[in-house]
């Protein structure tokens, strides 16, 4: 990488480390950080690739009381990184890259997770130090502390960033075009199914017996070739209206559904 697509990189890797915490803008999504990371290094299309495969692993991935989950900006910014060292040093084969780039992103949110729970221990010292600024009615070290806590959660996924950065190009091709047939194509079948994983793991917390008639008629209709992303979009927006307006139908009493669940399809269902 030159000096700019670096810099370009690292700001990323901040912006994702401060979103980690932040869950504003959500640029520590995989699809967000590996898209904008392949567009300042010239490989959009594989950073679009790239972060929709770790985007399907990491929608089951929630934090849920004191158990934090695997961190997602260094797994998406790190997996980022390595795939375009690949691609920089001559890798003919940009498949290769990807799935390697994946089956090394679980390994990477672990490595994430730790420097999580050492940037929160690190935080807890930090709120004694806010305490001692409002008994002082120091409104401005408040916000001082608060600048720094969330400055040393982006350092925490730049940091590394930077240390990637500087790796040769060439060592990251040599040691990717150096694994056997065997073992990449076992990374590609494993990335493949920790992402199926991840999407089963939605399902399982969102599935009723009123929206799995929608997931079925999703799989159906993406297995035809003819219908694009947007058409499938604008399917699904069709059938997310028609179900609320069904659903509002059923609530003010309209219709032969209102003296039922209050959810027509449900309705329906049951009396199968």
């Amino acid at each position: 990488m030159n000096p700019i697509n670096i810099v370009l990189v690292i700001i990323v890797a901040f912006l994702a480390g401060m979103e980690g915490i932040l869950d504003e803008w959500e640029f520590h999504q995989p699809l967000v950080a590996c898209t904008l990371i392949g567009l300042v290094t010239g490989h959009l299309q594989e950073g679009i690739i790239l972060g929709g495969s770790l985007q399907m692993i990491a929608l089951g991935w929630a934090n849920i009381g004191a158990a934090v989950a695997p961190d997602a900006a260094l797994a998406s910014v790190a997996s980022a990184i390595i795939m375009v060292l690949a691609l920089n040093g001559g890798s003919a084969n940009a498949t290769d890259a990807i799935n390697t780039s994946i089956a090394l992103a679980i390994p990477l949110s672990v490595a994430g997770l730790f420097l999580t729970m050492v940037c929160r221990t690190i935080a807890t010292a930090m709120v004694h130090g806010m305490d001692a600024c409002a008994e002082r009615d120091d409104m401005a070290g408040i916000d001082r502390w608060q600048i720094a806590a969330i400055c040393m959660q982006g350092l925490r996924i730049a940091i590394p960033a930077a240390c990637l950065c500087v790796i040769p190009a060439e060592v990251v091709t040599n040691a990717l075009n150096a694994m056997p047939a065997w073992l990449t194509g076992g990374m590609a079948v494993g990335g493949g199914m920790v992402a199926a994983v991840g999407y089963a793991m939605v399902i399982n917390m969102m599935a009723t017996k009123e929206v799995w008639p929608f997931f079925l008629i999703g799989f159906v209709l993406a297995s035809l070739s003819e219908l694009t992303l947007i058409a499938l979009g604008i399917i699904g927006i069709c059938f997310a209206i028609i179900y609320l307006y069904l659903k509002g139908l059923a609530k003010s009493g309209a219709g032969a559904a209102a003296a039922g669940s209050s959810d027509p399809l449900g309705d329906i269902l049951d009396n199968y």
